[in-house]
């Protein structure tokens, strides 16, 4: 293989504006050689911009070549047989979250990924996100002390950039999985997991005040991690206009992170030479992990490098989704681990 990885991303939507901008960053490492959308019109409008070849299907991007690996970026219930078709064609795989829409559907995938012997990562922006990162680095300085308790914060008002058509697939939960935790929660989990540790069991309520949406669009939850600390996660999303608001909060014995809506991503430090907190970095925010996430794949493909964080983890993180799920079912607290 060369020293530049060709990728095909595979769905040209929203999330695929995202991942383009982060792929021309890494211009000399990553080149986008084919675009595939079942909407030829999308895949050609990607084309025009990256002089990659536009297809209507995987099937047909594979027989014409010209390509090593797929970024696929579809509804839920079509991350399995995509991703199992590229693994047949020996392609390597950068899937977006959640893996899949069951744990025997995302078992499925894993092991195929296994069996094929390719590079198969999970896209999860929460490990690539610079204040997130940032925020893990001024934990382990000690700069707040002892993390005592945490705040994840996924809350959003609609948002048309994100159902642009009359009858979203993110409203339909045989598509998604479930609702806004299984389809977004894990951007608010997995700097959780890497701030405090592994989640031991969780307890929540969820509810669904968005009519439109099938699956739950609101979750209150805590979690308790394996060392016996908590934290609390909360998602919402309704059709109405919401103020701003911090997306994570993190308190320590010392002092305290907040990282501000996530789309601008302020991160301020709370201490006791700054009681009124102050800025410790240039806000990059959400578009600042996706070149950085693209980047991690390309050097496990072309330079054999290990994952940052394997798929392994985003299976976690489903768990953890399900877990919520059998917990507002119950009423009780479940371990994630106890999920199968």
């Amino acid at each position: 293989m060369s020293d530049c990885l060709r990728l095909a991303l595979v769905g040209c939507g929203s999330i695929a504006e995202y991942h383009l901008a982060g792929a021309n960053e890494l211009a000399g490492k990553v080149a986008v050689t084919a675009l595939v959308d079942p909407e030829l019109e999308r895949a050609q409008s990607f084309a025009e911009r990256t002089g990659g070849r536009p297809y209507q299907s995987l099937a047909e991007a594979i027989a014409a070549g010209g390509f090593d690996a797929v970024d696929i970026m579809v509804p839920h219930h079509l991350h399995e047989p995509l991703a199992l078709e590229a693994f047949a064609a020996g392609k390597h795989v950068l899937l977006e979250k959640p893996i899949s829409t069951s744990l025997a559907s995302c078992n499925r995938i894993l092991a195929a990924a296994g069996a094929a012997g390719v590079v198969f990562s999970v896209a999860e922006n929460g490990e690539f996100w610079p204040e997130l990162v940032r925020a893990k680095e001024l934990i382990d300085e000690g700069v707040i002390g002892e993390v005592v308790t945490a705040r994840a914060n996924f809350v959003y008002g609609y948002d048309p950039q994100w159902f642009r058509a009359e009858n979203p697939w993110r409203f339909d939960s045989q598509k998604t999985g479930g609702g806004i935790v299984v389809d977004g929660s894990s951007h608010w989990i997995r700097p959780l997991r890497n701030w405090m540790g592994e989640v031991e069991a969780v307890t929540a309520v969820i509810g669904y005040p968005f009519a439109r949406m099938q699956g739950e669009s609101q979750c209150q939850a805590i979690f308790r991690f394996e060392s016996g600390k908590t934290a609390v996660f909360e998602a919402l999303n309704i059709d109405g206009v919401l103020g701003p608001q911090d997306w994570w909060r993190i308190i320590g014995r010392e002092g305290e992170i907040a990282i501000g809506d996530g789309f601008e991503g302020q991160l301020r430090l709370f201490d006791a030479q700054s009681p009124n907190g102050r800025s410790v970095m240039e806000a990059s925010g959400y578009n600042g992990a996706f070149a950085r996430e693209i980047e991690d794949f390309a050097d496990a493909v072309l330079e054999g490098k290990p994952l940052q964080a394997g798929p392994e983890q985003s299976l976690a993180e489903f768990k953890i989704a399900q877990a919520i799920y059998e917990s507002a079912r119950t009423g009780g607290w479940v371990r994630p681990a106890d999920i199968a």
